[in-house]
């Protein structure tokens, strides 16, 4: 079972978190919706958000904060920004202080991601939960 959890302010990791929950075969939700934060164990949590004043926006961190080691087998982490990959390492420090196993690998795009990116997202996630 996969879950994708995302924060975004202008629209672009949403969208990538939608690829990514596509190919995960699950929906998308953002961490301020009703119900993000997880109550069941799952074997994947894809995380996702983007640098903010160059950290983590409090909405996410928070939202990590909040995490229940008990219920994530391992998290995947993806992020849109416009200019730097920091909030990656940044997301998977938060998570791993919380006792979270990681995956190195990661998905980033640059901007709004693209239709390729898109897709690359898509078939990234299904690698997790094939």
């Amino acid at each position: 079972m996969a879950e994708v959890r995302y924060y975004s302010r202008s629209g672009n990791t949403k969208a990538l978190a939608s690829a990514i929950a596509e190919g995960a075969g699950t929906k998308a939700i953002s961490i301020d919706e009703e119900g993000a934060l997880l109550t069941e164990k799952t074997d994947v949590l894809f995380i996702g958000g983007a640098l903010y004043a160059y950290g983590l926006d409090k909405h996410l961190s928070g939202y990590i904060e909040k995490l229940d080691p008990g219920k994530v087998g391992r998290a995947v982490v993806f992020s849109t920004s416009w200019i730097s990959k920091h909030a990656l390492d940044l997301i998977k420090k938060a998570l791993r202080a919380k006792g979270i196993a990681v995956e190195e690998r990661t998905f980033y795009a640059k901007n709004a991601p693209t239709e390729e990116q898109l897709k690359a997202a898509k078939d990234f996630a299904g690698g997790f939960t094939a």
